[in-house]
């Protein structure tokens, strides 16, 4: 595989839960299908569906999923104590058109990629650095992320499975 680094290595960790191996046989994530997998066949309808209560839409899953992936890279870029607005964290959905839930999908489609494009230039030095504001260096908050993808991952597959 040749990867070269540590950064490099944790962005290869999110690109499996993303978008799964690059090709057949590359190493798709462990866990099941990645995140750009699950979303592909599901509508705004499906997607906006409240299907248990108390419990969140994938489309309120996908938007929560994004910030954190924007908080992450802005916390490293900007070394800056970032949190998300609690109106932010678990935002409402939009009106559901189909327009809105593929801006949805596309904006964390975006956000993992810009977060992968940070991490391929990062240091690993970084990796051991605080992160401002937190308790925890920049590798525990960036294996974090990738786990938090994946949890909420594990809650979309288990809703489509409810919508079948």
């Amino acid at each position: 595989m040749g990867i070269s680094n540590e950064a490099a290595r944790i962005a290869d960790q999110l690109r499996r839960a993303q978008v799964g191996g690059e090709d057949e046989g590359d190493g798709d994530a462990w866990h099941g299908p990645a995140v750009e997998t699950l979303l592909a066949d599901v509508d705004a309808s499906r997607a906006a569906a409240r299907l248990l209560p108390g419990a969140h839409s994938i489309w309120e899953l996908v938007q929560h999923m994004t910030v954190w992936l924007e908080t992450v890279r802005r916390r490293l870029e900007e070394n800056q104590p970032i949190e998300p607005a609690p109106e932010m964290n678990w935002a409402p959905m939009p009106d559901p058109s189909e327009e809105a839930w593929r801006q949805t999908v596309e904006r964390h489609r975006r956000a993992a990629e810009d977060l992968r494009r940070f991490l391929a230039d990062l240091q690993d030095s970084r990796l051991e650095q605080g992160v401002a504001g937190k308790d925890y260096d920049a590798y525990v908050m960036l294996h974090g992320i990738v786990q938090h993808e994946l949890y909420h991952a594990g809650q979309i597959a288990l809703l489509k499975k409810v919508l079948q």
